[in-house]
Parts: structure tokens; C-alpha cells; sequence
């Protein structure tokens, strides 16, 4: 039986994370970190206090590195729910987490669905050339890109520039930010939760793949229970839900 330890036991997604681990026959819930309302208010004092074989982060991106390299320090697997860490992060946390033995599985979002877009998006780059990213996000969401996106820009690497895109007229703001060679356009507005478009194109068509999320928590707690599951037979990082499903 795994012991899984939930830092942001409290939140929008850890919450109902907790039930569904203290529901399965195989998992066992050690303890939940938040910084009100949780058995422990830091990951360190958790595993401290209490044995764990896997950390799930679900807190924010001021947290999740300190919380990861305490994980990793406490010999602790480790999936990363919170978005916010950089492709020069996840490169310093495989290091750790190779020298430990230890395995991590991190993805921007755990829905089924959106690392179905995922895998799709990157199976069709391959013979594509351009392509653009654009993010939904609420009006209070902090972190751009969203990690969804994040994750998919940096999967899907260097597109080719617009033909204009050296001699630009306008803020070159405009065109959105260059996130591992992909241009990504993040809106913050009221009235969205989580939504990612990717826009695959050719001079004589256009593909568009859409990921929308909806208001529960709900999608995302099958593949974190499959990353949890998964993780100990890892070791280094993983990134992406997708290649644990395909």
C-alpha cells in the first residue's frame, strides 16, 4: 500500500485528491499539508512527522519547488500537480531526483483529456511547421502560461516564425510570448476556468484542438491517481499524463 501525502489538502483539488485516496483499497492517506486546516503546514514537517512514498503537490508556484526539493530530500516520489516551474527546473529536480533513486511525474494538467490534446498536438507537429498556442485563464490566475500550456509549448518546441515576424509594425507584444520557440497568447478574463487552443496550420488549411475545463475538480483526479500509482517505477522526470497513457 502506498502512503500518499497531499500538500494543498485544502484546495480546489486536493480536497476531493484526499477523499479519493482515503477511498482506495490500495492507498493510504499519511497526511495533508495547508497552510490552514491541514494536519502539517510545510512539506519538511509532514515528512518529519510521518512516513510517505509519494508527495502530491497541488499547492502554487511559490510553493512547488521548495515543496518538491524537500520530497526529493526525504526520499519521497513526487507528483507535481501546481504549475509554475521551468524547463530549467525540471532539468535541476531530474538531476535530484536521479541521484535519489526517486521518480517524479509532473504534468500541467492531469485530465484525461487534456493529455489526450497533448499527445495529439505533438503527434500532428511532426508534420507540421507553424503552429500557435493560446491560453484561457480566470481573471485572478497569476501564472503565464498556464502550465497546460507551458507543458504543450515546450513539448512542441520551435515553430517556424511568421514571415513578418522580423519586421514587425506594433508593439511586438502583440504576438505573444515565445515559450520554447512556440508563440503563446495567455488571456485572463473573467469568466473562464481553464481553457487551452493549439492552431496547427498550412498555407492551405488549419487544425485547431481545443482542451476546455469545466467548473469541478473532478477530471483531474483519475490520471493523478494513475501518476500516483505510476511513479514509483520511475525514476527521474516525467513529464506529461500522455506518455503514461500512450
Amino acid at each position: 500500500m502506498l502512503r500518499v501525502l497531499i500538500a494543498g489538502v485544502t484546495g480546489w483539488t486536493g480536497a476531493p485528491l484526499a477523499r479519493a485516496v482515503e477511498a482506495a483499497p490500495d492507498l493510504e492517506l499519511a497526511a495533508g499539508v495547508a497552510r490552514r486546516g491541514g494536519d502539517h503546514p510545510s512539506v519538511s514537517e509532514a515528512l518529519a512527522a510521518v512516513p510517505a512514498d509519494v508527495v502530491v503537490d497541488y499547492t502554487s508556484a511559490a510553493a512547488v519547488r521548495g515543496n518538491v526539493d524537500a520530497a526529493l530530500a526525504a526520499g519521497a516520489h513526487v507528483v507535481v500537480g501546481s504549475s509554475g516551474l521551468t524547463e530549467s527546473d525540471y532539468a535541476e529536480i531530474d538531476a535530484a531526483a536521479r541521484a535519489a533513486g526517486r521518480g517524479v511525474v509532473a504534468a500541467g494538467n492531469f485530465s484525461l483529456l487534456a493529455a489526450t490534446l497533448l499527445h495529439a498536438a505533438t503527434v500532428a507537429a511532426q508534420h507540421v511547421s507553424h503552429w500557435e498556442v493560446i491560453d484561457y485563464g480566470s481573471v485572478g490566475k497569476p501564472d503565464v502560461p498556464s502550465g497546460t500550456s507551458r507543458e504543450l509549448a515546450e513539448r512542441l518546441g520551435s515553430s517556424e516564425p511568421a514571415a513578418h515576424d522580423a519586421d514587425l509594425i506594433g508593439p511586438r507584444e502583440a504576438r505573444g510570448a515565445s515559450v520554447a520557440g512556440t508563440r503563446v497568447h495567455s488571456l485572463r478574463l473573467p469568466g473562464y476556468a481553464l481553457s487551452t487552443d493549439v492552431i496547427l496550420a498550412t498555407p492551405g488549411e488549419r487544425l485547431v484542438i481545443r482542451h476546455e475545463a469545466g467548473a469541478s475538480a473532478e477530471p483531474y483526479i483519475a490520471g493523478t491517481l494513475l501518476a500516483i500509482r505510476r511513479v514509483p517505477e520511475l525514476t527521474g522526470v516525467l513529464r506529461g499524463l500522455d506518455r503514461l497513457l500512450f
